[in-house]
């Protein structure tokens, strides 16, 4: 196979009708059985034999001579003519050439018709302009017409030239090659099916049929032509919109070469070249896919929540965390994601998070591998709008914490036991949120600048919680479907969220009873808790909420603060000092003060019990 043509010419036959309504130009109907030969045609349309060329390349192409393939096809017609084959099967004189080229990757086809007319010597003249076929015949002749095409064609199925013989007020039809024996005395006009609509000009197939005519029966005198037309209107069936013209043509019977051709269709521009489709929206998997989740959300907010707003959800980026240290597994899960949703824009990034209690080596190489790492985390977390924690250890999760928090986004965490889950959503920090919490706050309703963070519940820092534990116990093990019950709810926490008007300000919700909703129902997706807390082995769900802690560990606002100016270097010391994190947000001096109380409750009840 060389590049110029990637499949064999085949030919390939279509068809055309006569029975289109008004204002509608000729066509030829290229089918998918094209392939099948002329027994696939129904009886009403009319073959059309072409031949297709398909290209390897969009330079092979553009590149043929078009020329010399039109002049082929051209001398397949005029041999047909000399040779009168083209009597016993006219239907060779529509032919056509088809060039295509198939963009299979990006679903583009181009393609470029032509359908040889050949050029007689001298013009063409009109010698009586079209008149409709009520006005040469008598209605009855009209309908004698009708019925002779009809009789005739139940011999010779899909004839599209005939001729049309009136001997006083009979009228006759017969085939082309009975024209040598039809009488001098009766007036023959010469019929072909006309595809054209319009009441002044003939269609097409004409062309070639005149130049059969001027090759076989040539006359000094203007030859008559009917152009037959055949069509169903409101139940009625009529071929009174058929036309008859009257012609002068020059005679083609000392022709030996093949006359000059025309014929390359223009395109859509209206100048000579291909035409092409891009049918990417209907066949590509990947519009298709997009297409088949755009119809789905659409009719979520035609047919149920019409206030929906999809335009945000779509323009929301989201940053999942915790794909374990592989190399391969980060890319691996943005490629699953482009499977699953061919529109998603995904990539995968490769590099470890720092963790409070997991000292940084000493070596200036590990010290920049940590600079770097945390740096990326801090670029992706600032360039994305929801971050999302689902890593397996509670330590991981603290810097993509405190990172998101100074930078105030928001962050839905998930985190899995053997049959429990908790899927969370940090409070979203403002101006008025850092600072004492001392205000009183209605718990029913917690506004959501108030709420706390994964680690808001917790009076100790997080620390290296895999350290003397063997590998059993350091890996997670959870019922089966736990994960796909934890991740749907995290998916459908942010999109509540991003519905309701106060985004992740919104306050929480601690109930699904009726009787216990709130304003924050004003979102269109209903509730917007601040914790889910599932337990499985009772197929249970709780909706707790709970305050932010002003000595947490990764929210508070002595930690950001000392994350914000001192940068890497606060860090580092939360990485390597164990005790750091809880000296600097305060939970150190808590600590001793509940100990010290403890210790004074003790020595009160001692002292009561000697009294008694």
């Amino acid at each position: 196979m060389n590049n110029t043509v990637a499949t064999p010419i085949h030919i390939i036959i279509n068809s055309y009708s006569i029975g289109d309504p008004d204002g509608v130009p000729c066509r030829l109907c290229v089918e998918y059985n094209a392939f099948e030969g002329p027994g696939h045609i129904s009886s009403h349309l009319f073959p059309s034999p072409g031949t297709l060329i398909n290209f390897n390349t969009l330079n092979a192409f553009r590149e043929i001579d078009k020329k010399n393939v039109l002049e082929q096809s051209a001398k397949q017609i005029w041999d047909d003519i000399k040779s009168g084959k083209a009597i016993t099967e006219p239907f060779l004189l529509s032919r056509f050439m088809l060039l295509t080229f198939c963009d299979l990757k990006k679903y583009h086809y181009h393609y470029w018709f032509a359908f040889p007319a050949l050029v007689t010597p001298e013009p063409v003249t009109v010698h009586k302009p079209a008149q409709r076929i009520t006005d040469v015949f008598t209605s009855n002749q009209v309908k004698s017409l009708q019925k002779e095409y009809d009789s005739l064609v139940k011999t010779v199925p899909h004839l599209g030239f005939f001729l049309v013989v009136q001997d006083g007020n009979s009228i006759k039809l017969q085939t082309l090659d009975k024209a040598n024996k039809v009488s001098k005395k009766a007036k023959v006009f010469y019929g072909f099916c006309d595809p054209c609509t319009l009441s002044e000009h003939p269609g097409w197939p004409l062309r070639n049929y005149l130049a059969l005519i001027a090759s076989k029966w040539p006359s000094q005198e203007p030859i008559s032509i009917i152009c037959y037309r055949d069509r169903s209107r409101e139940g009625q069936r009529s071929c009174d919109h058929s036309i008859v013209l009257e012609v002068n043509l020059p005679s083609m019977t000392d022709m030996k070469d093949c006359p000059k051709c025309v014929g390359w269709e223009r395109n859509q521009k209206n100048k000579l070249g291909a035409r092409t489709v891009d049918l990417s929206s209907s066949m590509d998997p990947n519009r298709l896919a997009e297409s088949s989740v755009d119809l789905n959300l659409k009719l979520m907010r035609w047919r149920l929540i019409q206030e929906l707003d999809l335009e945000k959800v779509q323009q929301t980026k989201c940053l999942l965390l915790g794909a374990e240290r592989r190399e391969t597994k980060a890319a691996t899960a943005a490629e699953k994601l482009k499977k699953i949703f061919p529109g998603v824009t995904s990539s995968g990034h490769q590099f470890s998070i720092p963790m409070p209690g997991h000292a940084v080596g000493k070596s200036e190489a590990a010290l920049k591998q940590v600079q770097e790492d945390v740096g990326k985390l801090e670029a992706l977390i600032e360039s994305h709008d929801v971050i999302y924690l689902l890593m397996d250890t509670r330590e991981s999760r603290w810097l993509p914490t405190l990172i998101a928090a100074s930078k105030r986004k928001l962050v839905v965490n998930a985190a899995l036991g053997f049959d429990t889950y908790l899927v969370l959503r940090h409070g979203l920090k403002t101006d008025e949120s850092e600072g004492s919490t001392a205000s009183p706050v209605n718990l029913a309703c917690i506004p959501g600048h108030r709420l706390g963070c994964y680690f808001c519940n917790d009076v100790v820092a997080p620390g290296n919680s895999t350290r003397d534990r063997t590998l059993d116990q350091q890996c997670t093990v959870s019922r089966p479907g736990l994960s796909m019950v934890a991740a749907a709810l995290a998916v459908e926490l942010m999109v509540s969220l991003l519905q309701h008007p106060n985004g992740g300000h919104a306050a929480a919700d601690t109930s699904a009873k009726d009787d216990h909703l709130n304003a924050s129902l004003i979102s269109p997706l209903g509730l917007v808790p601040h914790q889910i807390r599932g337990f499985l082995a009772r197929f249970h769900t709780i909706l707790p909420a709970s305050l932010a802690f002003n000595k947490c560990t990764a929210c508070s606002e002595s930690v950001m603060s000392g994350y914000r100016e001192q940068g890497f270097n606060f860090l580092l010391k939360a990485f390597n000092q164990p005790s750091f994190l809880e000296d600097h947000s305060g939970l150190t001096t808590l600590h001793q003060e509940i100990d010290y109380s403890e210790i004074i409750a003790f020595s009160d009840d001692e002292s009561v019990k000697s009294t008694e």
